[in-house]
């Protein structure tokens, strides 16, 4: 059969493909609600798959359901017994409030027929014709493998943050998004909101222009904060009944179960998770990295390391990249600071005005950033940025208050991340964070954990996309599959 989703198919027959399998029907719930109410009927919305359907994934399957645009008609999770209460709850839920939804938003039919998986592939090989798109919202370690085969089947893929856990990988995904020509998007959800198009404008209107620094922040406490430091084996408790261990350690290390692993503390070890950088960098610098075109760094600096492990990502570190003259832009240094204690500040010229009591007289004093975000240093404007869809604000305050009127104004309603990934699938709109702009985002958070795990000053080339003289960080760029994955690398 010709593979759904490729160049050359129209979108018209990609989605009635479903049909011809007896996967579509018209729900009384539709019927009833009406043409005006914006909801599409079965025929017309994109059939998902949603593998990973705990913790993110339950969030981000609510938000593609409420965009009216998708029929849930799989659902795939490596724990059968915790996730399958999950499963059987979505699959009788035929009407009513989607949960967690504010308001209350009455949805129609929502898995009348889904059925439940713990295995990706025999998801694939058993009803790979009833699918359209896939929602990967599993463990950074097994992005790849997913993407990859569901592309190669000519399936569209919605892909958590951080793409993919290696710059190999992020390399080979963008390769084969080209050739394959589905829709892509990873899930840095803030690349369709206010900041994402403040950024835009304001790069191509010449406010943001000659940037030579960015700080970037995240000091929450992380999972592996109160164990992780000196950790030198992997702990082993007893495999709960249901549990996929295999699937779920993909194509990474074989190391045996435990809670430090599963669920949630993945994130906090070299072999499996990204770190703080995975896990905030791309909802911070994203729009920077595109709109400033900085592609690869030259260089990557472990200014600090505290609480360190082998296995295990440090309590505290700063990272420095270092972008070299691209486009006519200057070279700009991005320093990264994670760690409760870790914090940067605002220098005292760009700090909030405070007036003394007594006195009256106004002063400046620098200002501690503890909420997640950026400042954004240009020769001749300072700008200060949150997470996510955080708009910018010029600093100090006062000259973005002169400044307001003059601003260029953009956009405010647009399709949102979940939205705008639907359309895409239905030739509608094209992806924000596709794998050929997110993928290169991700691999520079890629470089920065080899940093993080061996320290020192790192030289990069970006032609050849290797490490000047260093064998172990070389190595680390695209680490081996286990075997019996082998033919995922190649697809």
């Amino acid at each position: 059969m010709e593979k759904q989703g490729m160049k050359g198919v129209s979108r018209r027959r990609f989605l009635k493909t479903g049909v011809a399998y007896g996967t579509i029907s018209f729900l009384p719930s539709y019927l009833a609600l009406g043409a005006k109410s914006g909801v599409l009927p079965p025929s017309e919305r994109v059939n998902l798959a949603v593998v990973g359907i705990g913790g993110r994934g339950d969030g981000v399957r609510r938000n593609m359901l409420n965009s009216g645009l998708c029929n849930v008609v799989a659902l795939c999770d490596v724990d059968a017994e915790g996730s399958h209460t999950h499963a059987s709850r979505y699959a009788h839920q035929v009407t009513g409030k989607a949960p967690g939804v504010k308001g209350g938003k009455e949805l129609p039919e929502v898995y009348p027929k889904a059925r439940f998986f713990t295995d990706f592939r025999e998801m694939f090989d058993k009803m790979g014709n009833e699918i359209d798109a896939v929602q990967v919202s599993t463990p950074d370690h097994s992005h790849f493998t997913i993407a990859m085969l569901a592309m190669s089947l000519g399936k569209h893929v919605y892909v958590e943050k951080p793409l993919a856990h290696s710059f190999g990988q992020c390399e080979r995904l963008i390769d084969l998004a080209e050739r394959s020509g589905v829709a892509t998007q990873m899930g840095n959800q803030g690349h369709s909101g206010a900041n994402y198009f403040q950024f835009k404008a304001w790069s191509e209107a010449g406010v943001i222009k000659d940037v030579t620094r960015i700080t970037a922040h995240m000091n929450k406490s992380r999972r592996w904060h109160p164990w992780g430091t000196g950790i030198s084996e992997y702990p082993e408790e007893p495999l709960p009944e249901g549990m996929a261990w295999d699937v779920w350690l993909n194509s990474a290390p074989v190391n045996p179960f435990s809670g430090k692993l599963h669920p949630g503390n993945w994130r906090g070890w070299y072999e499996y998770g990204s770190g703080a950088f995975g896990d905030w960098g791309p909802h911070i610098l994203d729009t920077c990295h595109r709109f400033l075109k900085m592609g690869l760094p030259s260089k990557v600096t472990a200014v600090k390391r505290k609480g360190l492990s082998e296995l295990v990502f440090p309590v505290e570190s700063t990272i420095r990249f270092s972008f070299p003259e691209r486009y006519g832009m200057p070279a700009c240094d991005v320093t990264w600071y994670d760690g409760q204690e870790n914090i940067p500040e605002v220098e005292e010229e760009y700090g909030e005005l405070v007036k003394d009591k007594q006195s009256g007289k106004a002063s400046r004093r620098p200002v501690e950033l503890r909420s997640p975000g950026k400042i954004v240093y240009s020769k001749e404007l300072v700008f200060r940025g949150g997470s996510h869809s955080d708009p910018l604000m010029i600093l100090p305050k006062e000259k973005y208050l002169d400044m307001r009127r003059s601003l260029p104004a953009f956009p405010q309603k647009n399709s949102d991340h979940y939205k705008n990934f639907l359309l895409a699938c239905k030739g509608e709109e094209e992806t924000r964070s596709p794998f050929s702009v997110s993928a290169p985002l991700a691999q520079v958070f890629n470089l920065g954990v080899i940093a993080q795990r061996l320290g020192g000053e790192l030289d990069f080339d970006r032609k050849t996309k290797q490490f000047k003289g260093n064998k172990l960080a070389n190595a680390l760029l695209d680490p081996a599959p286990r075997k019996g994955w082998e033919e995922f690398y190649k697809l």
